[in-house]
């Protein structure tokens, strides 16, 4: 048996990448080692309620009144909904540069705090989930491990559309407007980070012709979550320490039954959740629950933290937060804002989705939904009730879709992400050395599936 270590979880301050950790973090708790996870301290108690050793900091300052886990990001969601009904051209510099922003500002407000947490700790390998770098991380000179749970056009390419454009594959015609507002918005923001990252001794960030890359590449291991089904074609192979988990779906949630007056009926069983930020447009939630209201389907809805101000329907159940692992088996079709944990879950279960993408990777993700055919992309904002409806209906009924998301689930359950995961993390922590991917991911392994989309 492998001799124990202690490994170290450091995911973003939402639930999206904790949840990721937790599912990984699990099967290597399970096979003996010290789990540690550094977390805000609104996720106080949570993970210790999952069996982890926590360790507390905060992104800023203490506020007067402590809110919910993840609850900075519920209220700059909720107070920032209006920007989501314009172009994601327009949403650079009124939305993600400030969203970066409020992310530099986190790296560096708590940089002192988890240089002390690892000293203290002394771990085999840290862990890391998030979208800027933590310069105490590689500053350190202990393994650590990037983990990118966003679409992977954040592992930018010349064949990939630009970060939150949502642009498709085969239309560059838009991507040279929208790098060139990247560099108006970004530029001087990515500099002044970058010299903070240098000054607290980590390596120097970089800016390709494909824009600004806000986090380091990882000396030891690095892994992306996304299907090789809808992943991108590359001109360049990533570099042979990134390793592709095609889905990691954690086994910690507790069973979920399907209430007595959902059984059965003539609708399709649907599933709707924006996330736990998402769900925080109230207004928008509340449409989709009356649209789907007036329809024969069942559905379950995961209302979200603002859960009391959202009302359901006779044909629906549903709570502020749900197992959603243990839902998705259940369901015949999932609407979804197109978060990547949500994506690669439907993947993982065989669920065709319709995406109404908000902000950031989700609208990367649900353009590449839709154009490898595997959902319908809708805007969130300025949809027709029948097109909700419509899209449901004929996803449903696609029996070509179902066989070919089927075979997509065979092959994902055969080896769980989470346990290879486990498996190279566990590597970097034994033997403190970099992982190479056997072959590294190139255009064509990228490109699996290619040929079977419509």
């Amino acid at each position: 048996m492998t001799q124990s270590r202690t490994i170290v979880f450091f995911p973003e301050g939402a639930h999206g990448p904790t949840n990721n950790c937790v599912g990984i973090g699990d099967v290597l708790r399970r096979r003996g080692h010290r789990v540690v996870f550094i977390v805000e301290e609104s996720f106080a108690g949570t993970l210790e309620a999952k069996g982890f050793e926590e360790r507390l900091m905060r992104l800023g300052p203490k506020p007067e009144v402590e809110g919910a886990p993840g609850q900075f990001w519920i209220d700059f969601i909720r107070d920032t909904a209006p920007v989501f009904r314009k172009s994601t051209l327009e949403q650079l510099g009124q939305f993600i540069a400030p969203t970066w922003q409020a992310l530099i500002d986190g790296s560096r407000y708590v940089d002192a705090r988890l240089t002390e947490i690892i000293d203290e700790l002394a771990p085999d390998a840290i862990v890391e989930d998030n979208v800027v770098a933590f310069p105490a991380l590689p500053a350190s000179r202990r393994p650590w491990v990037r983990i990118a749970s966003c679409n992977p056009a954040e592992l930018k390419d010349a064949a990939i559309p630009p970060f939150s454009s949502g642009y498709p594959v085969g239309d560059r015609s838009r991507w040279p407007e929208f790098l060139e507002e990247v560099d108006r918005t970004h530029r001087d923001m990515w500099s002044d980070f970058d010299a903070f990252v240098r000054d607290r001794r980590a390596p120097g960030l970089t800016w390709s012709e494909q824009g600004p890359d806000f986090i380091h590449e990882s000396p030891w291991l690095n892994l992306y979550l996304y299907p090789a089904d809808v992943d991108y074609e590359r001109t360049r192979p990533l570099a042979p320490t990134w390793h592709r988990l095609d889905s990691s779906v954690r086994a910690t949630d507790a069973p979920w039954e399907l209430p007595e007056h959902l059984r059965g009926g003539p609708g399709a069983l649907v599933y709707l959740s924006l996330g736990s930020l998402g769900s925080a447009d109230v207004e928008l939630m509340q449409r989709l629950v009356d649209v789907l209201g007036g329809t024969d389907h069942r559905v379950i809805v995961s209302k979200g933290p603002l859960a009391e101000r959202i009302t359901l329907q006779d044909n629906m159940t549903g709570e502020a937060f749900l197992p959603q692992p243990s839902i998705l088996p259940l369901v015949d079709v999932v609407i979804t804002h197109g978060g990547n944990n949500t994506v690669t879950e439907s993947f993982h279960h065989g669920k065709p989705m319709v995406v109404l993408p908000l902000f950031w990777d989700q609208v990367d993700n649900a353009q590449r939904v839709d154009e490898t055919g595997f959902g319908v992309r809708l805007p969130p904002y300025d949809f027709e009730d029948h097109e909700l409806t419509d899209a449901i209906d004929r996803l449903v009924s696609d029996r070509a879709l179902g066989t070919r998301l089927a075979a997509i689930s065979a092959r994902l359950h055969e080896l769980p992400g989470t346990h290879r995961a486990a498996d190279l993390i566990e590597q970097v922590a034994v033997t403190g050395e970099p992982v190479v991917a056997a072959a590294s991911i190139s255009a064509r392994a990228a490109g699996r599936g290619a040929s079977n989309r419509r």
